[in-house]
């Protein structure tokens, strides 16, 4: 397969291909149980399915996804771990990529087709809304115990249904006893109402359950980046001291033993952007700007309720996608999002490094699983395949 681009071969004869922890488990990888089941991100991105992953005690081996920034945002975190950035398309033997007994395939197809905000595509036309396909061939190919599909809510809306039918079909028909929900980050420590849909399949005796909520209380916004430094529209440092000393639990858990964080990098805003951030009160949006300085917008009434949105600190977050598009805002500060606040709103820990230009760092945070939304559903699996029963939560889907 002289077409892939490994960003990160594995030494020779290295089955799993982390010997040693990868770097961005020194916050959270002290003390876990390593399971011997091995993981393949299928549409890694730049690796919040992997993270959380790790987090909760499972050995990566490979990654795979077509974008270069994520796959060497990938290859900077995972440095263990075989980074293959290529079309997923182009790999005609999946089997040859991981020599490994037991195994679980994971990840997500690009999502853009059934996200709820994208109703042009969003249908069977979209090739790209096809790519599930590969998921498909790549478990025919590996034959993992354990598959874990993941996708936004309009999966199960997109064509009445007609894609989440199929998936679930598809999977059934291979042998695994399928379990489907749709979980909200937030009930498990993610500052961040978002909510994905997760198929989860396994193909032995093992009672898998979803797991329940961690937090009955939410982390808000506050809790997630009170003691990040304070910064300026269009501000760009790679690394600062923070501002306060950590606070609360998930800040001192996203810190672990990190004196500095990096990210501290916002988009330069317009004057006349910056002026309609003033008129934004904590938690309201556009309709607070006022009339004259929204005149550049051919018809007002038709922007999103989501454009020009002022987190409330009290709360936790918005869902944190294009964040830079929906122009996101600080909750104090006249300006947009940092890269590393929106990755602490997103759980990744401070250590977790993004590489490419800005807008790329950006869509890197936003396309991501929350790494702690990943873990519950790796411990949860864990559990299962170790003989533990846990008890089921989420809404019920299909």
């Amino acid at each position: 397969m002289d077409f892939l681009l490994v960003v990160n071969p594995m030494k020779s004869g290295s089955i799993a291909g982390c010997s040693n922890p990868s770097h961005v488990c020194r916050n959270f990888g002290r003390g876990r149980n390593v399971s011997e089941l091995v993981g393949i991100d299928i549409f890694s991105g730049a690796g919040g399915m992997s993270t959380g992953a790790y987090q909760a005690g499972l050995t990566c081996a490979v990654s795979i996804d077509a974008d270069t920034n994520s796959s060497a945002t990938y290859a900077a975190n995972h440095p263990n771990v075989k980074t293959i950035c290529d079309d997923i398309r182009k790999i005609d033997d999946f089997s040859a990529l991981v020599n490994a007994p037991r195994k679980v395939v994971f990840g997500g197809p690009p999502c853009q087709g059934f996200s709820t905000s994208n109703q042009r595509t969003r249908n069977a036309s979209n090739v790209n809304n096809w790519l599930f396909e590969e998921f498909l061939r790549s478990i025919d190919q590996l034959d993992p115990d354990w598959i874990v599909f993941e996708n936004v809510k309009g999966l199960v809306e997109t064509d009445a249904g007609f894609f989440f039918r199929r998936i679930v079909n598809s999977f059934r028909r291979r042998g695994y006893k399928t379990h489907t929900a749709t979980l909200n980050a937030a009930d498990f420590g993610v500052p961040q109402n978002r909510f994905r849909v997760f198929i989860v399949g396994s193909k032995g005796d093992q009672k898998f359950s979803f797991p329940s909520p961690t937090h009955s209380a939410p982390v808000t916004v506050d809790d997630a980046i009170h003691d990040l430094p304070s910064l300026e529209n269009g501000d760009s440092f790679d690394q600062l001291p923070y501002r306060t000393a950590a606070l609360t639990n998930f800040s001192r858990q996203m810190r672990g033993n990190s004196n500095v964080s990096s990210g501290h990098i916002v988009s330069r805003n317009s004057p006349e952007i910056v002026e309609r951030y003033k008129h934004i009160p904590q938690g309201g949006n556009w309709q607070n700007i006022p009339a004259e300085l929204m005149r550049s917008y051919s018809d007002r009434s038709r922007c999103h309720t989501g454009i020009y949105r002022r987190l409330d600190p009290k709360l936790p977050s918005v869902v944190i996608g294009n964040y830079r598009k929906n122009m996101l805002i600080h909750p104090y500060e006249d300006r947009g999002l940092s890269v590393r606040e929106a990755a602490r709103l997103q759980s990744f820990p401070d250590d977790f490094t993004f590489e490419g230009s800005i807008g790329f760092k950006q869509q890197q945070v936003g396309n991501a699983v929350p790494p702690l939304l990943a873990r519950a559903i790796f411990s949860s699996i864990l559990a299962a395949d170790s003989g533990k029963v846990m008890t089921r939560q989420g809404s019920k889907v299909g």
